[in-house]
């Protein structure tokens, strides 16, 4: 027996403002929209980050 929940609808994908970790040995990001600050630190690494576009799905 399968139970299936239908169809999935595609996710959109939008172009993103993120903020990126500028340190090589760190992957961190965060999108843009969920920053308080104007600057942020990697919350990782605490590195200085920098402001990069991405193709992210879309939240609503």
């Amino acid at each position: 027996m399968s139970f299936s929940r239908g169809p999935k609808e595609p996710v959109q994908k939008v172009e993103t403002n993120v903020w990126s970790c500028t340190s090589d040995n760190c992957q961190g990001w965060m999108r843009e929209s969920y920053s308080f600050e104007d600057e942020p630190r990697c919350p990782l690494c605490q590195s200085s980050m920098k402001q990069e576009v991405r193709v992210l799905p879309e939240v609503k």
